[in-house]
């Protein structure tokens, strides 16, 4: 299954870990615990989505004290408060992302690197909403994810390197 679930992210000006009073958990205050600290600054330092695993790996490099299961519950507390993108990879697996622009976006994604850029496609909204609307659908949703390689990894291939 490609990439392609996706909550939308709304980030916040709060500091990292803080609560928020936006998103599925509105109303519901977040203790600020130092392994919710630790995930999200370590979400802030990356560019590319991750998954759970790969996070906890990049924390116990970095000598955090935090379980397994505390970063997949703190990871799902950032994606139910808005605070990070999610999207399933390829093998269906949960990944994240801080993303930089607020509101609805889009991702194109690497399939080798994992590489993310953030895109708005105004005519991707436009289609959306018109078809909606010519089937008589309201409070509609939908996700768009492309997939392709990146420049980078085009260039490995062409050396025959990927």
């Amino acid at each position: 299954m490609p990439f392609g679930t996706k909550a939308d992210a709304t980030p916040s000006n709060a500091p990292s870990g803080a609560a928020t009073g936006s998103g599925a958990n509105a109303g519901k205050e977040q203790r600020v615990t130092k392994q919710r600290v630790a995930v999200s600054t370590a979400l802030d330092d990356l560019d590319d989505f991750v998954s759970t695993q790969e996070l906890y790996r990049i924390l116990q490099n970095k000598g955090v004290s935090v379980s397994l299961a505390t970063a997949y519950r703190i990871l799902q507390s950032l994606a139910d408060d808005g605070l990070v993108d999610v999207l399933r990879n390829g093998e269906g697996e949960a990944v994240y992302r801080r993303c930089a622009v607020t509101g609805h976006h889009h991702h194109l994604l690497c399939r080798n690197c994992g590489k993310a850029v953030e895109v708005e496609a105004p005519a991707v909204e436009t289609w959306a909403a018109r078809t909606a609307a010519e089937h008589g659908y309201t409070e509609v949703a939908h996700t768009v994810e492309i997939f392709g390689l990146c420049p980078d990894c085009t260039l490995l291939r062409a050396a025959g390197k990927l």
